[in-house]
């Protein structure tokens, strides 16, 4: 095994799936920053949910939201459902594992409010349980997935944005969805701030 030209792959296939999603993903992502704009000043939050890799990049959004990305910028309302060992455990052991999200979209969330539901494979028990939740709730739903989107898709309505990496394989939807959220994080930015290059 040539593991130099095994890395070079890797950094290859990440730049051509990235490159082919743009078709796919510029739309729903520029929708994604008008309604997460929207939900911002209008006083609202974005609750973020994912499991495993997803968990940190919701943990991330969440912190480039509440700190800062590039720019300098008042703090922005964000929580990651996905931190508190606390609630998730206590949650896990008295119901189930499939409510860790839910239950707190229940008690945090709020009309206006937007759930970031992440799953690579569109299929995860928990994060289809935080969109009912979120629906319930009357929150709009932006969704990023992949691998066509699985049970995820049919639960979004019409007022929610489906983000869809383009592949099947989930390293490279981890890493377009990470971009996906550099972008959100930079849309966001722009709009509030008025920059306009």
């Amino acid at each position: 095994m040539n593991l130099i030209e095994r890395i070079s792959r890797q950094f290859e296939d990440s730049a051509h799936a990235k490159l082919a999603a743009i078709e796919w993903l510029a739309t729903p992502v520029a929708e994604a920053v008008e309604a997460m704009t929207s939900c911002l000043l209008g006083n609202g939050k974005i609750l973020a949910c994912g499991n495993g890799g997803s968990a940190a990049d919701a943990q991330h959004f969440a912190a480039e939201l509440v700190n800062r990305f590039e720019m300098e910028r008042p703090p922005l309302a964000a929580v990651a459902l996905t931190t508190d060992s606390s609630i998730l455990t206590s949650i896990g052991n008295d119901y189930d594992f499939v409510q860790i999200f839910s239950k707190q979209i229940q008690a945090l969330g709020q009309p206006g409010d937007l759930l970031l539901a992440i799953s690579t494979s569109g299929n995860s028990p928990n994060v289809l349980a935080a969109i009912t939740a979120a629906h319930e709730r009357e929150m709009r739903v932006i969704a990023l997935t992949g691998k066509g989107g699985g049970k995820i898709t049919d639960l979004l309505t019409k007022n929610d944005i489906h983000v869809c990496a383009p592949t099947e394989r989930t390293a490279r939807i981890q890493e377009i969805h990470l971009l996906v959220l550099h972008c959100l994080c930079d849309g966001i930015d722009c709009l509030l701030l008025g920059v306009e290059n």
